[in-house]
């Protein structure tokens, strides 16, 4: 979403009705919590898979994060993506430029002049920067996002049958779609797979594309429009092109305004067998209508890819406005546990506009902060890339609540207060994996952003918590679970046990043709944790680590050390952790033929 003058009063209408359908709306009053309310988080019964949280910076507002003073710039960054003090943020979109220029905050296409024929080859235009999303998409990186999605709000207007990258119009050559300059769908996708060439050779693997946003809208703005036919065909092209291109970047599709609208462009698609087997993820926005139920085509990952309010800034966090944070917190609940969203990403994560289509607010050389931020932050924080959902039910009418297992073994429960008074819960671990061992809250409300509470003892796979009235309490859960039976004590074992270190390595890569990315899952197979832990492995010669996350690697080549940060120092047993780097190569992409943890050799997964 973009909004210019003109549009704003039919935005915010169509966000009042879709706060209401969510049931967002703050109503004050007295409510009576309910004395030993009892919760139980159910691990047996998963739901989705979380593919994590985000924001965009399209229209060129990377840039304004860049011009930043240095000390203010960091703070902004670590506010969007740091796993301790900030969101912890995973998703970064970006838009894919359609514009002649970069006039206005337009985003310039890096083929921005007709070749003069669909077939003729295009003058590539490309500064390495691409109004700082390159710059932003590398400091996403620095701190752990692996999830780049680039979306294009429209093809470059000579591909167009209204000869314009704005004001609608479609792309020639779909169904329904005739230009006389010709067929230009196989331009369009040669642009966007050149785009995600130019990604990767600047270090910046794009890994989910899409072409299409709001295309049920006609702007003055970059628009194209787009019924499910036309975008199915269109799939299709764009499939075998990064194909043959060796793209891995998966297909995302439609980003409509609303739910529903995006509920029937993805029943057309299913009717064409081949495009609905390319697509990968289905996306939509909550304006016109709120992510509160789940897609009828349920064979695919949902991304609410786009969301905001428009009305004056407001920081608050509950006020009785759709901009609240609790109402935000809301939003993100019902989309996670009523439409099985995998990801949810607001619209900015920081811009100048004294509304709220960001989360913070820059006013020159300074920023202030929502608490739609904490809000969103008690999710994105601790359900990390690749958490499923599991079971969470409750007797308190007035708490909202969800669960989240993290590849790490540790569990995310959510707690939602909307009551005027504090609700005293008693909650179960059932089948988590986790007997004993800690939950600690993080509290988010009028006086709390994402603040560490007091740890809370996890006993016999239960413990009890107070959520305070009109409150959002993220209980990160980490522990161990116990034997079926304790071990007898009639007669010692007939050989110690064992006390070493038992693991498994998942590796995999991502690489072009000067770089590449590695993803390491370190499992930790023992009946132990592992407490504190450095993996050790040697990288295959012309390899050099640039950046990585979740560990610090010294030296950057050769034989290399990871060694755990603060906040995955425990591996469970069972359990695991994730971590990763970036490196640039001379040609060898192998991975290292052996691992060690704290000095024990692993073996594949």
């Amino acid at each position: 979403m973009f909004t210019v003058s003109g549009r704003r009063s039919i935005r915010v209408a169509s966000i009042a009705a879709t706060a209401l359908a969510a049931g967002t709306l703050v109503v004050l009053g007295q409510t009576e919590a309910l004395a030993a309310s009892t919760a139980t988080v159910n691990g047996s019964t998963s739901y989705q898979r979380i593919d994590g949280f985000g924001f965009s910076e399209a229209f060129q507002r990377s840039e304004l994060i860049h011009n930043l003073p240095s000390a203010n710039q960091q703070k902004v960054l670590d506010l969007l993506f740091d796993q301790t003090s900030g969101a912890g943020f995973s998703i970064l979109r970006n838009g894919i430029g359609s514009s002649p220029d970069n006039s206005s905050d337009w985003m310039r296409s890096i083929a921005p002049t007709n070749p003069g024929s669909p077939s003729a080859t295009p003058t590539w235009v490309w500064d390495g920067s691409d109004n700082s999303q390159v710059w932003l998409s590398k400091q996403a990186m620095s701190y752990g996002v692996q999830t780049i999605y680039a979306d294009a709000w429209s093809a470059p207007g000579y591909m167009k049958t209204n000869n314009s990258d704005s004001g609608g119009g479609t792309l020639c050559g779909v169904p329904g779609a005739t230009c006389a300059s010709g067929d230009w769908r196989q331009a369009y996708a040669n642009v966007l797979a050149k785009y995600l060439d130019l990604y990767a050779e600047a270090g910046v693997p794009i890994t989910h594309v899409g072409f299409l946003n709001e295309p049920g809208l006609s702007t003055s703005y970059a628009s194209m429009l787009s019924n499910g036919a036309q975008a199915a065909d269109f799939i299709k092209v764009l499939s075998e092109t990064l194909t043959a291109a060796g793209s891995t970047a998966k297909i995302v599709c439609c980003d409509a305004e609303g739910w529903s609208l995006q509920n029937d462009m993805l029943n057309t698609i299913a009717s064409d067998p081949a495009a609905m087997s390319a697509l990968s993820v289905a996306s939509a926005h909550g304006y016109t209508s709120a992510p509160t139920f789940p897609f009828s085509q349920s064979s695919k990952p949902v991304w609410e890819t786009e969301w905001s309010t428009f009305n004056g800034w407001d920081a608050d966090w509950d006020n009785s406005s759709d901009s609240s944070g609790y109402s935000w917190a809301g939003r993100v609940m019902t989309a996670l546990t009523s439409a099985n969203v995998s990801a949810f990403l607001y619209w900015w994560g920081a811009a100048e506009k004294a509304n709220n289509e960001s989360l913070i607010r820059l006013d020159g050389d300074s920023y202030s902060v929502s608490a739609r931020l904490w809000a969103l932050a008690n999710y994105s924080r601790f359900i990390r890339p690749d958490a499923v959902r599991i079971a969470a039910s409750g007797t308190d009418g007035n708490v909202k609540l969800a669960a989240f297992k993290n590849a790490d073994g540790s569990v995310v429960v959510v707690a939602l207060n909307g009551a005027s008074s504090a609700s005293s819960m008693s909650f179960t671990l059932a089948n988590t994996g986790v007997t004993s061992g800690t939950a600690t809250p993080y509290l988010t409300n009028s006086g709390n952003g994402t603040a560490a509470q007091n740890a809370i003892a996890v006993s016999g796979g239960a413990f009890s918590a107070s959520i305070p009235a009109r409150s959002l309490v993220t209980y990160k859960i980490t522990g161990s679970g116990l034997p079926s039976s304790p071990p007898s004590s009639a007669s010692p074992p007939s050989s110690p046990p064992a006390t070493g270190t038992s693991c498994k390595i998942a590796y995999t890569t991502n690489a072009w043709n000067s770089g590449l990315t590695a993803a390491i899952t370190i499992a930790n197979t023992g009946s132990t944790p592992v407490d504190g832990w450095s993996l050790a492995f040697t990288l295959p010669s012309g390899q050099v680590i640039t950046s990585g996350w979740n560990a610090t690697y010294s030296p950057v080549s050769g034989t290399v050390t990871a060694t755990n940060a603060t906040y995955n120092a425990t591996i469970p047993a069972n359990g695991s952790v994730s971590i990763g780097f970036q490196a640039s190569h001379t040609g060898n992409t192998d991975k290292p033929a052996l691992f060690a943890l704290n000095g024990a050799a692993c073996t594949d997964a």
